[in-house]
């Protein structure tokens, strides 16, 4: 039974003016508790809202997502606080802002059909030049260059009474290693070119069988009517009748794969030396040599260049005999430093015996890669070697590293298959730069030897 109340007797009482609602109690109590555990719940009356807003579950799902995506906005969103305000789908679209990129500028059509032409300017191959024969006199283009008797072929750049530069005595250069694939052809053709196109007269004499040297300059050694071998065999052989002009100041002695036989051919003339001694024989009046093996104030040539076959054999011995001095080309590997060892006592056996005033001027480093350690303690030991021979009567005491060391560069290996030196297929590349230097070292030598 329940107790009364003074209100439940007395009508007029305050408590019994409203009546008792037990749902809202029950609210009140849900709020009160659900206001413990979480402030951040809404209403009733908030959430019914809500509800209107989004009828569907899916609107509610994506509601959360949004919810869940506001505690990471995009950097450029501005801050703001939403959390007591209702969530709509609407809110959730402009999350990420699509804005369609500006109108690129009118192009005037001529500058559309400028581009169309340089696509397809890009898409042809580049076109090679043709190989073109080897410059021509209007004379016939065998025999030397002519000089005036008593005028020296060789002019001082000082003069300028030829517009070219000479060194004051011909040098004549053969270039000898006995081990094979160390740029030797390579370097006696392009250097030589240099010097040429420096103004320098040069004759190149192939004395390799292989006839490289020959091939590089553009001569076909199957089309020869005479060469090399024809002057080596037959004493009473002009030289002046079997050279040819490949280029501006640049000469060649060709040579063809004949050569090859020709120590069986000069064999019965080795008893008395004459076999070591054609080429010097043969090339004597030409060169205007003298008795001390020197060519004279009337040589045509600035310069006589040697390719001599990477063996010693009757043809390098005939290089020898009648140069003056040797340049070795080689690589800065170890077995081409030991192959220049027994190169050096070849050279001092040759002054003992057919030339003793035959030297060793200088040593032309090839495919040179400075990068290397290798490379490095190759030049240090040649440097080193040449250094203590100063002072000394060794043939190579005046010897000089030829600078600079010619870097490794295709267009020198693709030249040759052109029949060109390296300044008439690709005269900008490193290997033509690097030979024009060269050049300049080999001429600023001749100065300073007067």
């Amino acid at each position: 039974m329940t107790d009364l109340t003074e209100a439940d007797l007395d009508p007029t009482h305050p408590a019994a003016a409203a009546p008792v609602d037990d749902s809202q109690d029950e609210s009140q109590e849900i709020r009160a508790t659900d206001a413990a555990g979480d402030s951040t719940v809404p209403s009733v009356e908030e959430a019914t809202s809500a509800l209107m807003d989004s009828p569907t579950n899916e609107a509610a799902d994506e509601a959360k997502v949004a919810n869940d995506v506001q505690h990471d906005p995009p950097r450029d969103a501005p801050s703001s606080d939403h959390s007591d305000a209702p969530i709509h789908t609407a809110d959730l679209t402009p999350r990420i802002v699509m804005t369609e990129p500006p109108a690129p500028a009118s192009r005037p059509a001529a500058d559309a059909a400028s581009i169309q032409d340089a696509m397809q300017d890009s898409m042809e191959e580049p076109t090679q030049e043709p190989i073109q024969d080897p410059p021509k006199d209007p004379s016939p283009a065998t025999g030397p260059p002519a000089t005036s008797p008593g005028t020296s072929g060789a002019v001082d750049s000082t003069s300028g009474s030829t517009g070219r530069w000479s060194p004051r005595r011909s040098r004549i250069v053969a270039f000898m290693n006995q081990k094979g694939g160390v740029g030797k052809t390579t370097t006696t053709v392009n250097l030589g070119a240099a010097l040429a196109e420096a103004g320098s007269r040069v004759l190149l004499i192939d004395l390799d069988p292989q006839a490289h040297m020959t091939l590089h300059v553009g001569v076909d050694p199957e089309s020869l009517e005479s060469s090399v071998y024809d002057v080596l065999l037959d004493e009473k052989a002009d030289p002046r009748e079997t050279i040819q002009q490949v280029g501006d100041n640049l000469w060649v002695l060709p040579a063809e794969t004949s050569l090859a036989g020709i120590e069986s051919e000069l064999a019965p003339r080795m008893v008395d030396g004459r076999a070591q001694r054609a080429l010097l024989q043969r090339c004597r009046s030409m060169l205007n040599i003298g008795p001390d093996g020197m060519p004279g104030d009337d040589c045509p040539y600035d310069f006589i260049f040697m390719d001599c076959p990477p063996s010693l054999g009757l043809l390098t011995i005939n290089g020898l005999i009648l140069a003056r001095e040797v340049i070795v080309p080689m690589q800065a590997h170890f077995l081409a430093l030991q192959g220049l060892s027994k190169l050096l006592e070849t050279i001092n056996l040759m002054r003992q015996g057919f030339n003793p005033s035959l030297t060793v001027s200088g040593i032309a480093l090839c495919m040179h890669e400075r990068q290397t350690i290798l490379a490095n303690e190759i030049v240090a030991d040649l440097t080193s070697f040449i250094e203590q021979s100063r002072g000394t009567d060794a043939p190579w005491a005046e010897a000089e590293l030829l600078q600079p060391f010619i870097r490794r560069n295709i267009k020198l290996a693709e030249g040759p298959s052109f029949g060109q030196t390296i300044f008439q297929y690709e005269p900008t590349c490193a290997g033509a730069q690097d030979y024009r230097a060269m050049a300049q070292s080999v001429l600023a030598q001749s100065v300073r030897r007067g």
